[in-house]
Formats: structure tokens, sequence, C-alpha cells
């Protein structure tokens, strides 16, 4: 067996055709049509790094760490795939693997390429940057020197990019491609291709545009933060183009990966899984980005193919069962015929649905979202400001930096949970004022409870009241908690009456805490 994972970043499910969106992607299309799509398939942590790990380690994280490094307990397919002798190999772009708060995840792999220059990536140095020359090219609105620093080095980034064949997701394709000529001929590995596109800037050659996508003369507007839309129809068509651009240029380049394919005849001994992070809010709801509002569908709900070499049969087929970021970790294994590990939770997309299921996804000390596949509830706790919460880890950092001396202080030995392979934590009182998404670019906002029948209102437009099914939903995301063993203050704080196996751990810890661990 052979396995190619492609993942995308930000990858918005309702924009693809192959999902009823209305750019063209040939590509993504192409891919559905030859396996299986899945149609109801939802992340667990948010954001970027927090679903990585999941996907890693085949259960979600949010409930006892924010944004942070694999922890040195967690047990990664790629432990279990080089134990059997499969060979893993991960190109990617996303710098974020190589930030304090993304260490650990690439080591994982047998061997690694990272292609630089996306978005802050300190790439090319320049003491003396050409910022006259920048603010001319760029919309200060995103780009301005003096409020957004950061996004100097992207502008630089950029200098050393001129053509196609420069651009980040055009060189992991040509290392992946590297990587399939001098293997191809082998058995047993795993390729995975990481793209940070199309995440933010929206930055994609001429020749992705389309006439009447927008009507912008102005300079480069491609960087939404984000916030509440408040730009013009003819500034939010722009961003929109932007998007649509990018996600071109994927498909074409996924293109080129399927061309590959049928050239090599490899359908018959290789397998292909498609899937992205989470998705990306481009004006829906009156919101850009991801992290800082509701978890509408655009974010949270997300593209997900399998082809596999002996279900032929199964080209063309939607499955409606509910799947999860984490199944992704499970089904890789299957693949290669390796049982998952207990601590995993997540379920193997080849294995008969699970009827009934409900599944739970969020950011880490911030609502959570339930779903049954039918209804999704978001519940916000009484107050998203309110400390009581903990963040357990081997690991103390946040995406850039280390845990503040005031985090540090309040460091105090924990024991394991159930995934922990009878490893003691640490656990850090989880501040307010943390450096941790969202806190990084605001806090949350437009609080408040919801519930939405996808059936009748797809497009979340009303939000209803239904003591019943409020009430399977929460009986649900009770079940999730107690099944991730979620500590007992989470519960608390998020104003949920807490399990009696929640309370009985509780009381087991501060007896174990009291003296040492």
């Amino acid at each position: 067996m052979r396995l190619i994972f492609v993942l995308f970043d930000s990858l918005n499910r309702l924009a693809l055709g192959a999902y009823g969106g209305g750019i063209e992607t040939p590509n993504f299309d192409r891919l559905a049509a030859r396996g299986v799509t899945f149609d109801r398939n939802y992340v667990g942590s948010l954001p970027c790094i927090p679903a990585r790990r999941d996907l890693q380690t085949g259960r979600a994280n949010f409930f006892h760490r924010s944004w942070g490094p694999m922890e040195p307990y967690d047990v990664s397919f790629c432990d279990l795939l080089r134990d059997r002798g499969v060979y893993t190999h991960l190109v990617t772009d996303h710098f974020h693997y190589f930030q304090d708060g993304g260490t650990g995840y690439h080591t994982k792999y047998n061997s690694w390429e990272f292609i630089r220059g996306q978005e802050y990536d300190a790439w090319k140095g320049l003491a003396k940057p050409p910022l006259e020359s920048f603010r001319r090219e760029y919309d200060a609105r995103h780009y301005d020197p003096a409020k957004k620093p950061g996004r100097v080095q992207h502008m630089i980034n950029n200098m050393y990019q001129p053509r196609e064949e420069d651009f980040p997701i055009a060189q992991c394709f040509a290392s992946a491609f590297d990587f399939l000529d001098a293997n191809r001929a082998a058995d047993d590995w795993m390729l995975q291709l990481e793209l940070f596109d199309p995440h933010e800037p929206f930055r994609a050659p001429e020749r992705f545009r389309r006439e009447g996508d927008s009507a912008w003369q102005g300079a480069v507007f491609n960087w939404p933060d984000y916030k509440r839309v408040n730009e013009t129809d003819d500034e939010v068509a722009e961003i929109r183009a932007n998007y649509a651009a990018l996600l071109r240029m994927c498909d074409d380049y996924l293109g080129r990966l399927l061309d590959y394919m049928d050239e090599h005849d490899m359908w018959k001994d290789t397998a292909i899984v498609l899937g992205t992070d989470h998705g990306f809010l481009l004006g829906e709801h009156g919101w850009w980005g991801k992290g800082r509002m509701p978890y509408y569908e655009e974010i949270v709900h997300t593209p997900l193919m399998l082809c596999h070499p002996k279900m032929p049969e199964r080209a063309g087929e939607r499955v409606g069962a509910l799947t999860q970021t984490m199944d992704i970790m499970p089904t890789i294994l299957h693949l290669f015929g390796i049982a998952a590990p207990s601590p995993v939770t997540g379920r193997s997309l080849l294995a008969p649905p699970e009827p009934e299921r409900v599944v739970a996804f969020g950011l880490f000390a911030g609502p959570v979202g339930v779903t049954d596949g039918r209804y999704v509830m978001l519940h916000y706790p009484p107050d998203v400001l309110a400390e009581g919460l903990h963040e357990y880890t081997l690991m103390p950092q946040h995406m850039t930096g280390p845990f503040s001396e005031a985090e540090i202080v309040t460091a105090a030995l924990s024991p394991p949970f159930d995934f922990c392979r009878n490893t003691p934590l640490m656990r850090f009182d989880a501040l307010s004022t943390a450096r941790r998404p969202p806190n990084i670019n605001g806090t949350f906002e437009d609080q408040g409870f919801l519930l939405f029948d996808l059936e009748s209102d797809p497009e979340q437009q009303t939000s209803i009241r239904d003591a019943a099914v409020e009430a399977r939903l929460y009986a649900g995301l009770r079940d999730y908690m107690l099944a991730h063993d979620a500590p007992a203050e989470a519960y608390v704080w998020q104003g949920l009456e807490a399990t009696k196996d929640s309370r009985a751990r509780a009381a087991n810890a501060g007896k174990k805490t009291s003296h040492g661990g």
C-alpha cells in the first residue's frame, strides 16, 4: 500500500464545485468523482496546530490545552507506521510547524522538506526594506507597515517569488513529484503533501483571476483581519476574487498530481486522502476569518475525500455519516493494516459508520459546538473571559513563544489523563491574558446560545429553540467530554453539570496531587 495525503489549509467546503460551490474546481471535482466524498465532516480542535494534533493522534485535544507542540506522551500515526516498516515523508510550506508552538510534528516523519516564504515566515532578511514602495503597492488597510509591522515580512518574501514557479505551492508540488519519481516503484510509504494555501493572504498569479470576479483597480487588497465585514461591496468582491484565484491555483496543481497518477498508473495501488484543518468565512454572516466569531458551518464543516485502490466500485459515492478530523488518523492506519491504539477516539473512514453519532468541536477556553449532522448547537460558557481552566502540558509553549512568567508561576504537578500513558503532567492556570488564539486577535464576539436545523436552514440564518434536541445534544456533549477524559473544571467553566465519572476523577486527582503526584 502507498498513500498520498493532501492537506490544504483554510479550504472553504462551500467554495468547491463538488460541494455545490460557485468557484470552478474541476480537479477537486475529478477526485470526488473517482473516490468517496464525505458530506458531513467536521473539525475537532481549532485552529491550525490543534487541528494537526488531532490529525496526528486521532483524538480531540482542545479540552486540555491550547495551541502547542506535540507532547512526549503523544503517539502519532507516524510512530505506528514506522514501527511497521512504512516510510513517511512530509512536504510542506506550513511554517507554523517551525515556530515555538509547533515543534515535534514534522520530526515524526522519516524525512521532511520545508518550502519557505509563506505569510509571516521569517525567510528573507532586509534590514532596510523598501517601505515607500510597499505603501504604493499594497493597500494600507491590510499592509500598513506602521500598524501591521509583521506583514512587512510577507511583502519582503514576495520580492523573492516573482514567477509562478517560485510560489511555495508550486515548489511543494515539485518536491512531491521528486519524491514520487524516486519512490514510485517502492511499496509501503506515505507522502503527506501539506499546503498552506488557500490560507490568507490570498495571493495567486494573474492567470487564475477571472473577468467579472472583481472590478478592483487599487493596491493589493487580499489579507482580511479576523473581524466584522465593514468593507464596500467592491472591496468585498476583491477579497473574494483573490480567494477564488488562489483556490483555482490549488485546483490546478491538484490536477497535476492527478495527471501524474494517471500517467504512471498509480490508482491501482495508491490511495489518496484529501482534507483540510478548517474552513474560512469570506464575508458570510458578516465576518472574515475564523476563531473569534461563532463556529459557523463555513469554518467547521469541512471537505474530505478518499480514493482507495481496492474500492473502485465506490467511485462517486457520497457518505452522509458524521465524520471528524481525528478520523483521518485511524483511517491512515487502517489502510496499512494497523489497528488504532486505545487512546484514539477517531473512527476509520473505512469502517461501518456509527449510527446516531454526536461530535463536538471547539477552541480551548472558548465555546463548544455540538452536532449530530442535522442539528448544530453552539454553547457559550457563562463568562468566556473567566478563569478557572487549566492548561495540561509538558511543553509550555504558545504559538510564538513560551508561557509567560505569570503562567509559569502557577505550575503544579497533575496526574495523567487516560491518554497520557501514565505520564504525569504540569498544570498551569489558563489566564485570560495568555497569548493564545483568539486572544492574539481579540476575544470571542457575537456570544450566545445558537441552535440551527441544517436541513431546513443550511445557511444558518435563524437560530431556534427545541428542548428535546438540546437535551440530546447536551447529553452527546457530556458523553464526548467523558470519552476524551475532559478535566472536571471544564464542565464547571462551561456551565455544564459534571458527570459522575468526571467528579470522581477530580476527587482522585486532588488526593494524588496533595502529596506530589
